[in-house]
């Protein structure tokens, strides 16, 4: 019997499907297709609100929540942690099975307080009292690596997120080097670079700026930034993993086949539209991109040469480069709009 796409890819090639923001059902069928870890972030908690079968247990959730504290910021922090509690139990079967290489899922709170690595640090230690498969997903900005700094001392799985440039994947590998050789510590690490949110705002600042540029040079930004980084930090860091995430196009997983990475995506319309599809596995990562296509996008749009280049960005830009924003954004409206779902909740059950 013919195997499902997931699990020839990683028979055929060794690149990883992950599942993203799932349901305790979308994770079980996941797991059932293929799927090696899974990502859960800040907008995970009003996914699950909003949807229609899971989301009356959340509110069940968050009533016996709201009597624990008036703090409605920590309410959410609570919340979301006991709907990533329940994602993380589904998945140790899987981690206990291969001895802690796979079966993670990492979890990335608090978009608002972000910049505070106190903030990030203690979150993460709560996080990871919920299982021994969490990993703590922190975004690579300032605040970001010095919380990396002291969690990976204490031999904290982590998940380096909203990484949009070169220099910023690097930076997690030098600290993690640096850390390990230091404390005799070696978490499981890996930085994700947020490939189809990158295309996404590259495509919507090229627009807003005026740039001309052809469509099919600039589709391919994101995939010859990965390409790249790739190949840097396989030759010098290979025990950082790589993880693909925000997958905005079907292209954004086939064309990281043959690589070994975790590709990271949603389960409707994208993980299950795959399966659909149920196309040949075709190794694809490897095939180098035209230089005149980098050419031009170094020349034309200034957010590639900033991701492109291994000196692009200072540790000080991280934050407030723009696709990192853009992303960032998406995060504090969802949090936002779970904020002022807790706070109709208190009224609704006075």
């Amino acid at each position: 019997m013919k195997e499902s796409y997931f699990k020839r890819v990683y028979n055929l090639t060794g690149t990883k499907f992950w599942i993203n923001n799932v349901t305790p059902g979308e994770a079980r069928t996941a797991i059932d297709a293929g799927a090696f870890g899974c990502t859960q972030n800040p907008s995970y908690t009003w996914k699950i609100l909003s949807h229609p079968e899971a989301g009356k247990e959340a509110d069940r959730m968050l009533d016996g929540i709201l009597k624990e504290t008036t703090d409605d910021n920590e309410v959410e922090c609570i919340l979301q942690r006991k709907l990533v509690k329940g994602i993380s139990d589904i998945f140790m079967d899987l981690w206990k099975s291969t001895n802690g290489d796979h079966g993670y899922v990492s979890i990335q709170g608090d978009p608002i307080h972000e910049e505070d690595p106190d903030v990030i640090i203690n979150e993460g230690r709560k996080n990871r009292e919920m299982n021994p498969n969490i990993m703590i997903k922190i975004p690579a900005t300032k605040a970001g690596l010095q919380a990396m700094e002291v969690l990976i001392a204490e031999n904290t799985p982590v998940n380096a997120t909203e990484v949009m440039g070169i220099s910023q994947a690097l930076d997690i590998c030098r600290l993690y080097r640096s850390l390990s050789l230091k404390t005799g510590n070696s978490p499981k690490i890996y930085y994700s670079l947020i490939t189809g949110i990158y295309d996404e705002y590259l495509h919507k600042s090229v627009e807003k700026q005026g740039i001309k540029i052809d469509p099919d040079v600039l589709h391919l930004a994101g995939l010859i930034i990965a390409k790249k980084v790739y190949s840097i930090t396989k030759a010098h860091y290979p025990e950082v993993g790589f993880i693909g995430g925000g997958v905005r196009g079907l292209h954004h997983f086939t064309e990281m086949v043959g690589a070994d990475v975790c590709i990271t995506m949603n389960w409707p319309g994208q993980a299950e539209e795959l399966i659909r599809q149920d196309m040949p596995v075709l190794p694809r990562f490897f095939n180098p991109a035209p230089d005149w296509y980098i050419d031009e996008l170094l020349v034309k749009v200034p957010e590639f040469r900033k991701a492109y280049m291994t000196d692009g960005l200072s540790v000080e830009e991280y934050e407030y480069f723009g696709p990192v924003e853009y992303f960032r954004s998406m995060f504090i409206s969802a949090w936002n709009n779970v904020l002022k779902h807790i706070e109709d909740r208190r009224k609704l059950i006075k």
